[in-house]
């Protein structure tokens, strides 16, 4: 009787704690390459490609894995995770993602949306009443007086007629929905990529430098014309922090007691957060940028041609204890061992060691192309966009080696992630130099690509 008792006992346990989605989690194992297709001598021109980027100054420090088939079949340290302390990099090392960010907050939100909070073409004002009653921009929307930045040049293009539209708006085509933030479509921009009249009111209201918590940023968003007519163009920018805020309102808890709770913990990504604890500060890998880099008037981070230096306490100190702006676009450290984790959850059609965080369907929603007849940003082609990540179309168009279907994006400390779901292929590559100024992790990935021979 005793033992039955017991017995029940330990049932309920076990189903109590899948209930929360606390399933006992396992490490992904590993496995010879071999045994994934992969091999293990092609495998080598990786780290001989990575110490020679560390022996000539590219790169101070990295680490990358691959995983196949559900298992790790590379994983490889190169150079200092702090060059000036001396320190060797580690696999435990912290990186900040930046907008490797932005796909987890995807996820969150997603996971709202099977819970029937929403639906994607709902207006986001419908929810954030601050960003009701949005008008567009015409010097930037309808092809008025627009600097355009490119390759270090400034050109002025006004609109017909030579009209100056500065300070003119009008009414958008429409409310930006919750899709056109998914999808970077909804007219809103970065303020620090460009200098047309609306980055340049970005920057004066303080929208992305000033530490206020996501309810007061979306309080000055609202008051600042969009930049485009919601779903006409896509164009990289602070969508994603206001998908935070949609997390918040929808949820009732902070952007980041989500994050842990619905997802960081059930995945077992024990190192991913907003802040590093104080405890956790000696594993968290060096900033580094080119001698020379430099704030411009524009909001641009003028480029140095030097070696890399530390970066300054400006740009690399904003996940220290006290941090109030929880950054759903950009503002996330984590390991690499956390980022497969939450990638073999995608790649498995949203589970992970009997958890469910999403559905295969809304895995599959979330990774196909939504831009339609839009062009991506960034000069890419043969590549659309997804809710919350960059999707390959066509690898002839795209010129590189790769499969149609994969997909992905980076951080702006030359972080990198791809999911391969034709070849069951997860690709993570972390770095700390901002802005990267190499191709350190593209050339990671045709490396891994090249290493498959099953």
């Amino acid at each position: 009787m005793f033992r039955s008792h017991a017995l029940v006992r330990g049932v309920l346990a076990v189903l109590l704690v899948l209930s929360t989605g606390q399933a006992l989690a396992r490490e992904i194992p590993s496995t010879a390459p071999a045994r994934v297709g992969l091999d293990a001598q092609r495998l080598e021109r990786i780290g001989e490609y990575m110490n020679s980027a560390v022996d000539d100054g590219t790169m101070i420090g990295g680490m990358a894995v691959i995983a196949r088939n559900g298992r790790i079949a590379y994983t490889q340290t190169w150079g200092m995770k702090d060059r000036e302390a001396g320190e060797p990099m580690a696999e435990d090392a912290l990186f900040r993602i930046y907008s490797m960010t932005k796909p987890i907050t995807g996820v969150a939100l997603m996971m709202l949306y099977e819970e029937g909070r929403f639906f994607l073409n709902d207006p986001v004002a419908k929810y954030i009443p601050e960003l009701a009653d949005l008008v567009v921009a015409r010097s930037t929307a309808d092809g008025g007086n627009t600097r355009i930045v490119s390759d270090g040049t400034q050109s002025m293009t006004l609109g017909e007629g030579n009209e100056d539209l500065t300070g003119q708006t009008r009414k958008p085509m429409r409310q930006p929905t919750i899709r056109d933030l998914l999808t970077h479509t909804a007219g809103f921009t970065y303020g620090v990529f460009g200098d047309t009249e609306v980055d340049r009111l970005y920057r004066e209201a303080g929208i992305i430098t000033d530490d206020v918590d996501l309810e007061e940023f979306v309080t000055r968003l609202g008051k600042i014309p969009l930049q485009y007519d919601p779903g006409t163009r896509w164009h990289y920018s602070v969508s994603v922090d206001i998908q935070g805020r949609l997390v918040e309102v929808l949820s009732g808890m902070s952007l980041g007691e989500f994050l842990k709770t619905r997802l960081f913990d059930p995945l077992d990504m024990k190192d991913t957060s907003f802040v590093v604890p104080a405890d956790k500060l000696g594993r968290l890998a060096q900033l580094y940028t080119p001698e020379g880099t430099a704030e411009g008037a524009d909001g641009f981070r003028s480029l140095g041609s030097g070696p890399l230096v530390v970066a300054p306490a400006s740009v690399s100190d904003g996940f220290m204890e006290g941090a109030k702006f929880e950054s759903g676009g950009g503002g996330l450290v984590s390991t690499a061992r956390d980022y497969l984790r939450f990638s073999q959850m995608m790649l498995n059609g949203g589970e992970l060691d009997g958890v469910y965080i999403l559905s295969p369907k809304t895995v599959e929603l979330m990774t196909m192309n939504h831009l339609g007849g839009i062009s991506m940003g960034f000069g890419r082609t043969g590549v659309g966009f997804g809710l919350g990540f960059a999707v390959a179309l066509d690898q002839g168009e795209i010129g590189e080696i790769g499969s149609e279907g994969e997909y992905n994006w980076g951080g702006a400390a030359g972080t990198r992630f791809w999911i391969d779901p034709e070849e069951n292929l997860i690709g993570i590559f972390m770095v700390q130099s901002i802005p990267h100024r190499t191709r350190l992790a593209d050339t990671f990935k045709v490396l891994t690509y090249q290493s498959i021979v099953e």
